[in-house]
């Protein structure tokens, strides 16, 4: 068995959430060539080496040094002071492309804006492994807007680790879109240095069938009125499960700062299981953090009130996670991209 994902901070055993068990033989060893993809924004660049990867937290030493020794992909994004245009990534999982080992890096100079898609789509019958490690430099003053859309299938692996660092004055929105992988694992450490950068993450997940989702979220606070907010919301159904770590670090020199995060989980079935363990930690004075987590099943009086009005019961439900996600989904402009995403939480339900 593999441990992946470690907590920052060790909770007791029982809680079984410090880390994700997996077999090894679930970790991909002979990644081939990788050539399904496609590119739209000239700003997206091909390299043959990316700078050293040094992840502070990551997935685990055999995910990173996957990535560090066998990348398959390597994508840098360099954005200009007068860069405002969205630049977008698909990948597609096929026959022929099956496994995919990428390093992304993405530099937002300073004062510069722009918005970055990262698709990841598979075929319906294809068992495809995904690798990756993302990594952000958000300069001063810079604003980043960031959509991660994962609708790979049920039957691939899917592991992930993000790095995104704030100076000051810089502005970062992640949305995630998580819905594909027998196994989605996903590592999330933000390094607010400067003095009032800002990180968001609103997330998305929807499990079916035996689908395992990881969530490790870690934000340490270190500039001066910096703030964090992470927002999560699922659901599951079948007997699919999942894991939710948020770790909010406020670290000395990070006064009048503030951190928020909240998880919900919708359990549509009664074998579905979510664990959740928000943390907030603290060396430091003047600061304000909140956090919070909820699972349970969808009202009966809310499913007979939208029943009552001529749906059936599984257009109801569909109803009722739309309304719950729709407040997320409200972050991409991208029309096209919004309707792809709820046509595929039309068919996963």
């Amino acid at each position: 068995m593999l441990k992946l994902n470690e907590s920052p901070i060790r909770t007791s055993k029982n809680f079984k959430i410090n880390n994700i068990e997996i077999e090894n033989e679930n970790i991909q060893k002979n990644i081939e060539v990788f050539n399904n993809v496609k590119i739209t924004g000239n700003k997206i660049q091909k390299v043959d080496n990316t700078n050293n990867i040094d992840l502070v937290y990551g997935l685990g030493p055999i995910i990173t040094n996957q990535v560090k020794t066998q990348a398959n992909q390597k994508l840098k994004l360099t954005i200009d002071n007068e860069e405002n245009k969205e630049n977008q990534v698909e990948f597609k999982f096929d026959s022929e492309n099956i496994n995919l080992v990428e390093d992304i890096e993405i530099i937002a100079n300073e004062n510069s804006k722009s918005t970055v898609i990262i698709k990841y789509l598979s075929d319906e019958n294809v068992q495809a492994y995904h690798n990756g490690i993302l990594r952000v430099n958000s300069k001063k003053g810079s604003k980043i807007d960031i959509i991660i859309v994962n609708m790979m299938n049920t039957k691939s692996n899917n592991f992930i680790a993000i790095q995104n660092i704030c100076e000051e004055n810089a502005k970062v929105n992640f949305t995630i879109i998580d819905f594909g992988g027998k196994n989605s694992i996903t590592n999330y450490y933000s390094n607010l240095s400067g003095e009032k950068s800002n990180n968001s993450i609103n997330t998305i997940y929807l499990g079916k069938e035996k689908q395992v989702f990881d969530l490790n979220y870690i934000a340490e606070l270190r500039g001066e009125k910096s703030n964090i907010n992470i927002e999560v919301q699922g659901a599951l159904k079948d007997t699919s499960k999942k894991h939710f770590k948020g770790t909010i670090d406020f670290k000395k020199g990070c006064k009048k700062s503030t951190g928020n995060e909240n998880e919900s989980c919708m359990l549509l079935s009664d074998n579905a299981k979510s664990l959740a363990l928000p943390m907030l930690l603290c060396s430091e004075e003047e600061v304000e953090g909140n956090h919070s987590s909820s699972a349970g099943k969808i009202g009966e009086k809310e499913l007979f009130y939208i029943m009552s009005r001529g749906f059936e019961l599984k257009e109801a439900m569909k109803l009722m996670v739309k309304a719950k996600f729709n407040k997320i989904l409200e972050n991409i402009k991208n029309e096209e991209l919004k309707e792809q995403i709820l046509n595929e939480i039309d068919n996963r339900l």
